[in-house]
């Protein structure tokens, strides 16, 4: 017979006094861990033996004691959805965390977002396998949550929800033409450079020798760097055999990165800025008029935008070193900040049936700092080019019915983490502050959110009594024909993706297709 379903055997009319603790079966002398399994009928022949064997106040205790054993769960496993089970697990020491992940790999946007030329920002990962592998701590990936099992069904099961799913989607540019072969966000590009399943078929036509970039940030500059690299310093990384192919046969010789403010206001950290400045074989273009006053301007600015602001006047307004100014001479592709400007419609070739150019309205700033509007003045210029990349933001999506969510805003209504209106929900992450900040941000925004689930939890704000956790819900995607994805099923991934990568002389060789890693998997 089938194991019944949590949803519908609920541990209230359990038929004894003390609810269904969660896990696999085993008891463990000298601990406080209890396991069952979802099958009644097991539990009550195994438990009549347990009674014989460690007697019935032994049994009691133990039930007690489970009562104390917090059952939360996570449903992202990007740097939010870790580093929030991390202060968790490092704060409770008795909490279990369940993470579940759409993916059939965890990791998120350090996975399928960083660039590959940045491998010691993926170092993180080893701080998340640890905690992934702790007797504390379940992974659960392939698992939509949303779909395959709904919020409210998993809030029945733990005490406490924390949802820290990102922001997936991008913004639309929401002007004419935006629908033309051609244009793509930067998004779906970062994720076809690095293997995310959903972005391997992108196919970007970089046969044109004229790419525009949409927006200011380190997403764009890590799409121009990426284009304008020259692919051998690139075929040791992680960036998949796939899109490196198609890199070699590129034709981009320009990069355009536009912004609808000024140089103060771009938002790219220095760090990006000086990797495009030294970027082998490129030189940048800036135009002097767009910095002309600056100087003094920047006196009162935080430390970090004077010195990256310092670096653009340097860039824009010095002569270069003769070592600088050989290696511009000899440069064969350039790339160039282009200020002052909102996209307004995507042009097309005469037959229509590509990107031809893009139509720039010119802008003013009305205010003054980070708060400054842009403010079209009536002009208009058009700029020619063969590909279209939007890195204007992402954004959330709303994963379930039941969870409040802003579409204005793209995150979930939350006071310090707690979803509005929603009691034992939470989020971190993108999905609770909006897709800004980098992965530190992020680390110091999860441990808040964990910081006031436990606190809630002390003061008696979350559900009393135990909760089954992973053990109701696998019952009940087993139901429904899902089988979840473990952290060791990762970890063979994990060892056939650095076996083929080292086959190629790289660090690894990523798995695109799904249905190769659950073969692989013998699924």
């Amino acid at each position: 017979m089938a194991p019944r379903c949590w949803r519908w055997w609920h541990w209230s009319a359990w038929p004894w006094t003390q609810p269904p603790p969660a896990r696999s079966f085993a008891i463990f002398e000298g601990s406080n861990e209890v396991r069952v399994p979802a099958n009644s009928k097991t539990w009550r022949k195994e438990s009549r033996g347990m009674q014989k064997m460690v007697g019935f106040e032994k049994l009691h205790f133990l039930f007690s004691t489970q009562e104390q054993i917090p059952q939360f769960c996570v449903v992202g496993s990007g740097p939010a959805g870790f580093y929030t089970a991390q202060h968790l697990l490092k704060h409770h020491p008795r909490a279990r965390v369940d993470i579940y992940e759409k993916q059939l790999v965890p990791f998120g946007l350090v996975r399928f977002g960083v660039a590959p030329d940045h491998p010691e920002v993926k170092n993180v990962i080893n701080t998340f396998t640890q905690t992934a592998r702790s007797d504390r701590c379940a992974f659960l990936g392939h698992v939509v949550v949303g779909r395959d099992v709904t919020v409210r069904e998993l809030q029945e099961a733990y005490h406490a929800v924390v949802l820290s799913y990102g922001a997936e989607d991008h913004q639309a540019l929401g002007i004419p033409g935006e629908e033309l072969p051609g244009v793509l966000s930067a998004r779906a590009f970062v994720g076809w450079y690095n293997g995310l399943p959903e972005n391997r078929e992108l196919a970007p036509d970089l046969s044109h020798d004229t790419a525009v970039i949409l927006g200011q940030g380190n997403v764009a500059l890590d799409v121009a760097r990426i284009i304008l690299t020259p692919p051998e310093h690139l075929e040791k990384t992680d960036i998949t055999e796939a899109a490196l192919g198609v890199l070699r046969q590129s034709r981009v010789k320009m990069v355009w990165i536009v912004g609808r403010r000024g140089p103060l206001q771009v938002a790219f950290t220095i760090k990006e800025l000086r990797e495009m400045i030294q970027l082998p074989g490129t030189r940048p273009i800036l135009d002097p008029a767009d910095f002309l006053g600056l100087q003094d301007r920047i006196k009162d600015a935080l430390r970090p935008r004077k010195r990256l602001t310092e670096l653009l006047l340097q860039t824009a307004m010095e002569k270069p070193g003769p070592e600088v100014a050989a290696h511009w001479v000899q440069a064969s592709r350039a790339w160039g900040l282009r200020f002052f400007r909102i996209p307004q419609q995507v042009l097309s070739s005469p037959d229509g049936q590509r990107v031809a150019g893009i139509r720039l309205a010119v802008t003013r700033l009305e205010g003054a700092g980070e708060t400054a509007r842009a403010v079209p003045t009536g002009d208009v210029e058009d700029l020619p080019c063969g590909l279209v990349l939007s890195s204007v933001g992402y954004k959330s999506r709303p994963i379930d019915p039941s969870v409040p969510f802003d579409p204005k805003l793209g995150v979930i209504p939350n006071v310090e983490g707690r979803v509005v209106d929603v009691p034992g929900l939470y989020c971190s992450g993108w999905v609770k502050r909006g897709p800004t900040g980098v992965i530190t941000t992020t680390m110091a925004d999860s441990f808040l959110t964990g910081q006031t689930l436990l606190q809630d939890l002390k003061s008696g704000l979350l559900p009393s009594g135990p909760r089954p956790g992973s053990a109701a819900i696998v019952a009940l995607l087993s139901s429904r024909g899902i089988r979840p994805i473990s952290f060791s099923d990762w970890e063979k991934l994990d060892a056939e993706e650095v076996s083929r990568g080292q086959a190629l002389g790289k660090l690894r060789e990523k798995i695109l297709d799904p249905q190769e890693m659950l073969q692989f998997l013998g699924r």
